[in-house]
């Protein structure tokens, strides 16, 4: 989680269909009495008008004067862009961004909004470009890369690709038996209690099953935390279903799980909002903080020794972090000195 076809007719038809109403409300009399004195004009015509109403209302669009809502508003904009991107700027934008590779193996630091497997509504997943992102690496004869594991769309990190199948299926069956170890980095919107434990609550999705997370606590603040999880199971969405119901602690970001009776924009503590510089009515937009921080694989083909794999905090992440006064680990400060964030050693 190859790209979905869209004919060029079919969009301009669709946004005609949605812009219609709102075109001739706001410039009824201006367009009749410049229609009455010319020809009707044809579909690529009035295509042209709406998409040149569209450029002037975005342009009059109230630009916030408080540079965290700046950030927010980009941020939105940036993933609705994400998914309309063309594959082949996906892939080579993948490809900039490796962690580690060698014969068996490709590292990528996904990113966040990025679905790994198509689906409704998908019009753009990691699964489309692996063909294409195979051929930047390796030419164009290249066989696709096969995915091994998934993250969450709305996660960020480490993820692990292969160039052979049978490769995939032992990495696979690494992750199945629990010889990979994982973990992740979170903010939490209040501090766990104790500080570091093992959270067992099983889950159900079909079927109850049994999960377990090891976690602690890495800094902290009166609001809000850094956690690192190490799920020692693999059920779907374990640790966002941990932090929330189980420590009591929901993930910043995450709009599904932070509330047990409905699902809704996450609610924050004023003192949360407050220092994130953000309004109430604006937390829909906060990303899920969430990142896959590291990978462990045990020795594997020709490979003798374990792989450490490390990927850096995305800059939403970093920003955050800076602003709710939470430190990182003395040994990974090289992180916020790469982001330009104050605290570096």
């Amino acid at each position: 989680m190859a790209a979905r076809s869209r004919s060029m007719p079919g969009l301009w038809g669709k946004g005609i269909g949605l812009r219609l109403g709102c075109f001739f409300t706001i410039t009824s009399k201006s367009f009749c009495s410049a229609t009455a004195a010319s020809k009707p004009l044809d579909a690529q015509q009035l295509a042209e008008r709406l998409r040149a109403q569209k450029r002037e209302e975005e342009k009059k669009e109230r630009v916030p004067t408080n540079r965290v809502q700046r950030r927010v508003q980009e941020f939105l904009r940036f993933t609705k862009q994400l998914q309309r991107v063309h594959p082949n700027v996906l892939a080579k934008a993948l490809s900039r961004g490796i962690l580690y590779q060698d014969k068996d193996l490709v590292v990528i630091n996904k990113p966040y909004g990025l679905p790994v497997h198509g689906g409704p509504g998908v019009r753009l997943c990691i699964s489309d470009v692996l063909p294409i992102l195979a051929k930047i690496l390796r030419g164009h004869k290249a066989e696709p890369l096969h995915l091994c594991h998934r993250l969450d769309k709305e996660t960020t990190g480490v993820m692990v690709l292969t160039w052979e199948k049978e490769m995939a299926h032992q990495v696979q069956e690494l992750f199945r038996t629990r010889q990979v170890t994982k973990k992740y980095w979170a903010i939490t919107t209040s501090v766990p209690v104790p500080s570091a434990g093992v959270v067992d609550i099983p889950i159900v999705e079909k079927e109850v099953q049994v999960a377990v997370t090891q976690y602690q606590v890495l800094s902290s603040t009166l609001s809000a935390a850094l956690v690192e999880l190490q799920p020692i199971t693999g059920v779907k969405h374990q640790l966002r279903v941990h932090l929330s119901f189980g420590l009591d602690c929901a993930i910043l970001g995450d709009h599904k799980y932070s509330d047990w009776n409905r699902l809704a924009p996450q609610k924050l503590p004023v003192g949360i909002l407050k220092k994130l510089g953000l309004e109430q009515s604006k937390a829909r937009h906060i990303p899920l903080h969430l990142h896959a921080r590291q990978l462990i694989l045990p020795a594997l083909g020709s490979r003798k020794e374990e792989l450490n794999l490390t990927c850096k905090l995305p800059r939403f992440f970093m920003r955050s972090l800076s602003r709710l006064g939470l430190e990182m680990p003395n040994q990974d400060q090289n992180d916020r000195s790469e982001a330009g964030l104050p605290g570096a050693q």
